[in-house]
């Protein structure tokens, strides 16, 4: 019987999807504290989309391998670790790295993914779900009756905001363009076509007392108009700056005048808020707090998905060495769910 080998996707530098490389070599043993993870799915979020222009803010220095979250079984524990953790089937939260065959993964860091919930479907939730989870309920804290502005609402992280708002019994608007429509009514939604101009006019008329929350991915100029939007006590989330994506220039630069904005709209004297969302703060100061509110969010969104009340949206499933055809296809905006890579 032979013995399995590490296949992983390389991104070397700013290129185009086809200069994604596939590397092969031996699968990493786990230090302490360490498991190896047998990749079954992962996937292309809007991060990969950013790195591969250099574009993502914090991104490390290339080459290295992309993957910013991945679902897999746990084939090998390191010292410290509990061996029968082995055979699990668990999700993690990367930033990079979750484009392989084989990845090494803090055990701390690890989700359990319950029974009956398949590789694929819990990948469709992992960063996109907790991005979702924490901004809904731990920033603005949304509840039943309050009205919410989703915009990307066929997006990854849209798709499941708009599923989770709508568990909670908040009314829904959704910016998404005029394809997507029928599916967000479908959903409960209240679907604005986010081409042309006059997109915040259209939302005032359908929430002419303002809104309780809106949640900004798009960044730019058009992070104004949605502040506007809010009535008082109500809470702008930015968290992207989309807008941006095929600039020249500093990477950090679109984030930083997002910051600028949030300190200034919240200096005012005014009962509105505004918070720029990153999913991994507080890591560096608390890991031990952030890696238990990571646990204890994603169980939720996978409950959730058990309940019915969120669905997993698989765009495509494609083979890991076709990562190229999978990073072009997400980047076409022509479909609606997330590009799962499989091994």
């Amino acid at each position: 019987m032979n013995a399995e080998r590490l296949v992983e996707v390389v991104l070397p530098g700013t290129v185009e999807p086809e200069g994604l490389q596939i590397r092969h070599g031996d699968v990493p043993a786990p230090g302490r504290g360490q498991v190896v993870i047998r990749m079954e799915a992962t996937g292309v979020s809007f991060a990969e989309q950013q790195m591969r222009r250099g574009r993502y803010y914090d991104q490390p220095p290339f080459p290295f391998v992309p993957g910013y979250d991945l679902v897999g079984t746990v084939v090998t524990t390191g010292e410290g670790v509990a061996p029968d953790l082995t055979g699990t089937r668990v999700a993690a939260l990367l930033k990079v790295g979750g484009w392989a065959s084989h990845v090494l993964v803090d055990a701390a860091d690890l989700v359990p993914v319950p029974d009956g919930i398949g590789a694929a479907e819990a990948e469709t939730l992992v960063v996109n779900g907790v991005t979702a989870w924490q901004m809904l309920h731990r920033k603005a804290h949304v509840r039943a009756g309050q009205t919410i502005v989703v915009h990307g609402a066929n997006g990854g992280v849209g798709s499941v905001l708009v599923q989770l708002a709508r568990a909670a019994g908040a009314r829904v608007i959704g910016t998404a363009s005029a394809r997507h429509h029928e599916a967000l009514r479908e959903r409960g939604v209240t679907p604005v076509d986010y081409r042309g101009d006059g997109v915040a006019a259209r939302i005032r008329e359908l929430a002419p007392d303002g809104v309780h929350a809106v949640f900004d991915h798009v960044g730019g100029r058009g992070i104004v108009d949605s502040w506007h939007l809010l009535a008082a006590g109500g809470t702008l989330v930015s968290y992207g700056s989309a807008s941006t994506r095929d600039d020249t220039g500093s990477k950090q630069w679109p984030v930083l005048k997002l910051l600028g904005r949030v300190w200034l709209w919240n200096s005012l004297p005014n009962r509105r808020h505004a918070c720029f969302f990153n999913v991994w703060a507080g890591r560096a100061l608390a890991k031990s707090s952030f890696q238990a509110r990571l646990r204890a969010d994603l169980t939720q969104v996978f409950a959730a998905l058990q309940r019915g009340e969120v669905t997993a949206q698989i765009a495509a499933r494609l083979p890991l060495t076709h990562a190229a055809d999978a990073l072009r296809l997400a980047e076409s905006g022509t479909v609606a769910g997330k590009v799962v890579l499989t091994p």
